[in-house]
């Protein structure tokens, strides 16, 4: 399958699946290549990814403005005209960011853990490649390289497929990689893209490409988080919502708690850590929820309370039962008057996704039980949920947050990236 952008699905079917099959092939034998490589040969061929993105800068922008154009003609909303668009300075963040993941340290080969048995075995646990990642995102050209980057830093091949909207980007994006890999002797395969917008490829690499895919990330919307989830025969990395909780206590310092909230919703409402539920302990309503309400409302957000939070402000419309299980994505928070610790903690579990919780207080008890009680991915004590993000955690980039409970859970980084196996030695040892 050459890099040319079908503008219709292909009319045979057959040779889809096959061009896709044969992807899928080549992807796993790079795979056994990369995870033989040293740790400084991978690094070095991410430096020459980068230098590889900077020389392409022409072609990338000129296939960025056809992308642009398109989504314009089409009446893309500005937002997703934003989350588009590249210029030389944006670029120029793709290669840094590239290069940072190739400074990271390399999880591969690591021992987690060691231990000799009474029988004289010695037994180690040590990070491998996970195989070959199949990554389906939306119209953000910037993933393209990161998670290109994150998989091969941690000796996987990858399988890229974005949305429609940034293809042409994003096949320029991927020569670029691949003219940086070809320069060390990478095969190409390490990094590849499905070069069409034909919505059958997703079907077929939710199917596993007869094996080819070893684990399916999905980044976007929920519409398509949720069809991965539903039709996947492989294991997937990923959270289906961000219905993020922050909590403040009856002993919430008031300007801490103003502060935390406010980053939490409003720094970016469109971002899966964004806040999308207050919850204000009863015991502290009276001097608390009052100014909270009134901060978010004047800072232009709009409040949708329960009874008691619609006492404070004229402004407040009344939440439904559905605003608390709603992932908003703008500005729009649910606020509701809980009856302490114990009410909070079963308001999270009951309405929350396991994304990311927040409690504000100066009770170093009450966080610790909120902390272990709360079952979510990620869980803050007086932090912003801002902060549920790779780079904030010193993951470096980040392919995704995910919210399951096996292997991967949060911010999937490098180290996430890589599974493990037992490495044992003996001495002609055997078993009675």
């Amino acid at each position: 399958m050459n890099a040319t952008i079908h503008t219709i699905p292909y009319a045979d079917k057959t040779r889809l699946r096959a061009d896709l099959l044969a992807m899928g092939r080549k992807a796993r034998a790079a795979q056994r290549a990369l995870m033989l490589m040293s740790a400084e040969a991978k690094s070095d061929a991410l430096r020459a990814c980068a230098s590889a993105i900077r020389g392409a800068l022409p072609h990338i922008l000129e296939a960025n403005a056809a992308d642009v154009a398109e989504a314009r003609g089409s009446g893309q909303t500005d937002a997703f005209v934003d989350r588009l668009l590249l210029t030389p300075e944006r670029v120029e963040a793709i290669a840094v960011s590239v290069e940072e993941i190739a400074a990271l340290p390399d999880p591969v080969g690591a021992v987690t853990s060691e231990w000799t048995q009474p029988n004289g075995l010695q037994i180690s646990r040590v990070r491998t490649p996970l195989g070959v990642i199949g990554v389906i995102f939306e119209s953000r050209p910037n993933v393209t390289a990161d998670a290109g980057a994150l998989c091969l830093k941690a000796g996987n091949a990858v399988i890229l497929r974005t949305g429609s909207g940034a293809l042409r980007s994003a096949i320029e994006l991927v020569k670029a990689m691949q003219a940086g890999l070809a320069t060390k002797d990478v095969p190409d395969g390490a990094i590849q893209l499905v070069p069409v917008a034909d919505r059958e490829a997703v079907g077929h690499m939710l199917a596993g490409l007869d094996g080819a895919i070893d684990v399916i990330v999905p980044r976007g919307g929920r519409s398509l988080v949720a069809r991965v989830q539903a039709e996947a025969r492989v294991p997937v990395f990923a959270h289906l919502d961000g219905n993020n909780h922050v909590y403040v206590h009856e002993k919430a310092d008031l300007g801490m708690a103003r502060t935390v909230l406010l980053n939490s919703k409003l720094r970016r409402t469109g971002v899966c850590g964004a806040a999308e539920t207050l919850l204000v302990d009863r015991a502290s309503a009276a001097t608390h929820l009052g100014p909270l309400v009134t901060a978010l409302l004047d800072a232009g957000c709009a409040v949708r309370g329960d009874e008691a939070t619609r006492t404070v402000d004229p402004r407040v419309t009344p939440a439904s039962e559905e605003d608390w299980s709603t992932e908003f994505l703008d500005k729009i928070i649910a606020v509701k008057v809980v009856e302490g610790l114990d009410d909070a903690i079963r308001h999270v579990e009951t309405y929350g996704s396991h994304h990311t919780d927040a409690i504000i207080t100066a009770d170093d008890a009450a966080a610790r039980r909120f902390l272990a009680e709360v079952d979510s991915a990620i869980v803050l004590h007086n932090a912003s949920t801002q902060f549920a993000d790779g780079g904030e955690f010193g993951f470096g980039a980040e392919i995704g947050i995910a919210t399951g409970r096996m292997h991967a859970r949060g911010p999937v980084g490098v180290e996430q990236l890589t599974s493990f196996k037992y490495v044992v030695k003996g001495e002609g040892t055997v078993r009675p």
